[in-house]
């Protein structure tokens, strides 16, 4: 099989990954709980992986594209926390329930929501580069979040230590094992060949990194299954709503078809992997947040599905701007 081909079967790889993952936590609970530790550094790998892909000058052309950057800055820092805290208001007062859906919700996903991109037709090197900068500006802006929303119950057990933790060794290490990787390659041929051979590495890495998120934190999904299967509702409105919020700021912005469906993706995909670690490494009795968590990928995992068919061919079909499309209605 050749890349090409993983990367266009990659859903598949995630929903076997995802099958194995629940049977093996399922059936052996004690050893699926085991596996947790395994999480934060396959995501490092994972992340690594990612940032190779990113050459300097997309880089650069992606920052030049200041209007894509203002509307992805403003979609996941302005609009969705406002949706995030107005969602939230229909669920009960539960503290780690509620800081399980402020974590993955308030973060944008920066690893498959590349693919989801591509297979949705939108700009997919746009998310790619822009990935470093949304990885910062929610590792700067979800504790002021959490404190917004949830005063000195967030404040009690989201200290700084593990949110320095996480950007030390799930950002900083890994971009700079990439950027020294990336000049590596333009200066022997050994290193451009290693280069290339990391681009396998996204899609059976993130296969990994789900098989032992479901396969740790089946167990507790099930132990508070009442509690979790609130949020379900939450996860699923939130898909339903925010493409539309993220088309009207692509508009707003007047971007043009693909850099439009890219921030729809943007917008509506969650679960950046920074936070599970954040959330394993919280007290006791707040790991419901982490069951919580798990339970957004899997639905996260249907709607894109569902995206992938409908962005291109109804939310966002093929115009040059927003506003002819606007003008012509």
């Amino acid at each position: 099989m050749s890349r090409e081909q993983l990367e266009e079967n990659q859903i598949w790889v995630y929903a076997v990954a995802l099958a194995i993952g629940a049977g093996l936590g399922l059936w052996r609970p004690s050893f699926g709980a085991s596996l947790e530790f395994l999480i934060s550094p396959v995501i490092a790998i994972l992340l690594y992986g990612v940032f190779t892909q990113i050459p300097f000058l997309q880089l650069r052309e992606a920052f030049a594209n200041r209007r894509f950057t203002a509307a992805l800055l403003t979609v996941n820092f302005v609009v969705v926390p406002v949706l995030v805290w107005l969602l939230s208001r229909f669920l009960p007062d539960h503290p780690p329930l509620l800081l399980g859906v402020y974590l993955v919700l308030l973060t944008p996903c920066i690893d498959y929501v590349i693919v989801f991109t591509h297979l949705g037709r939108g700009n997919a090197q746009l998310v790619l580069a822009s990935t470093p900068l949304l990885l910062l500006a929610q590792m700067l802006l979800l504790p002021v979040y959490l404190w917004l929303f949830m005063g000195e119950q967030a404040a009690q057990v989201m200290s700084a230590g593990p949110f320095l933790e996480a950007f030390l060794v799930l950002i900083v290490l890994p971009l700079g094992l990439a950027l020294a990787t990336e000049f590596w390659a333009k200066r022997h041929r050994s290193g451009g060949v290693f280069l290339k051979a990391t681009a396998w590495l996204p899609v059976p890495l993130m296969a990994i990194i789900l098989l032992l998120v479901v396969a740790s934190q089946i167990g507790r999904i099930e132990e508070h299954l009442t509690l979790v299967a609130l949020a379900v509702p939450v996860y699923v409105a939130f898909m339903v709503i925010m493409p539309f919020l993220a088309r009207l700021t692509a508009c707003a912005f007047r971007l043009d078809t693909q850099a439009g469906r890219a921030l729809i993706f943007s917008a509506g995909t969650r679960n950046s992997l920074v936070v599970l670690p954040l959330a394993l490494a919280l007290p006791d009795t707040w790991i419901l947040a982490s069951a919580v968590i798990v339970t957004q990928t899997l639905v996260e995992l249907v709607g894109e599905l569902i995206y992938i068919r409908l962005v291109p061919s109804v939310i966002f079909r093929e115009v040059r701007r927003c506003g002819a499309a606007l003008a012509d209605r």
